[in-house]
């Protein structure tokens, strides 16, 4: 089973739902985990067009974050320390960037370690997530080489790698994240409970197990031929 993981450092959902999905795959180990990036506001830009202006976004986005706290087991949001700092809320572009970065160096662990480590960054501790010099202070508290990150997060490759992630989505028609499609057929819309993933996984891997007749597709005996092997003879017409 494939399981795509969309989602943006910036989500306040995709924060318990990230927590979610490491628990579900260590329920599941076979489940192969891919990441995949989902901007709610790439530039500024996006922000004003949202919002009316930048200034707007913060108060807005921890109404959301109040729910998000609700729905994360842990309640680990530090809403009044983000609401106490000056500076405008993080956009998507650099945060994303930098968690893609990680992965191309490394695997969807290596990605994921970092994808953590910034939201961690954002909604635990109050840090501008948009200021490069924070991301990279946030690298080193990992175990990412940062030398090889620092190069591959200015990379076209993982530039492109974003942008691909972005036009897979538009392609499965997502509106918002946090989204998990399975085998590139079912969707998992929002940041549910875990035991209602954990139920969905098991009914999938339950019905993909069955042995499915084949369809016939083929022409009619006029216009094919072919060998078969019938009481011990192979018989060819």
């Amino acid at each position: 089973m494939k399981i795509e993981f969309f989602h943006d450092v910036i989500c306040s959902f995709c924060f318990p739902m990230s927590d979610r999905m490491h628990e579900i795959q260590q329920e599941f180990p076979e489940i192969e985990l891919i990441h995949r990036s989902f901007a709610l506001g790439w530039s500024a830009n996006d922000f004003e067009t949202m919002f009316g202006s930048r200034a707007a976004v913060k108060e807005e986005v921890l109404t959301h974050w109040v729910h998000a706290n609700q729905n994360d087991s842990k309640h680990r949001f530090n809403i009044e320390g983000m609401r106490k700092q000056r500076f405008d809320f993080p956009t998507s572009k650099n945060a994303l960037l930098a968690a893609k970065a990680a992965g191309y160096i490394g695997n969807q662990d290596t990605y994921w370690l970092l994808f953590d480590k910034l939201q961690e960054g954002l909604f635990m501790r109050s840090l501008n997530i948009e200021e490069p010099e924070v991301i990279e202070e946030l690298v080193k508290e990992t175990t990412i080489d940062f030398a090889l990150w620092k190069e591959a997060v200015a990379s076209e490759a993982v530039w492109t790698a974003v942008q691909e992630d972005f036009a897979l989505a538009s392609a499965y028609g997502l509106q918002g994240v946090p989204a998990l499609i399975i085998n590139q057929k079912y969707l998992i819309n929002g940041a549910v409970p875990k035991q209602k993933i954990s139920q969905t996984i098991q009914k999938i891997l339950a019905e993909e197990k069955q042995q499915q007749p084949l369809v016939s597709l083929t022409p009619s005996s006029e216009e094919s031929a072919s060998c078969e092997f019938k009481e011990g003879t192979w018989t060819c017409h």
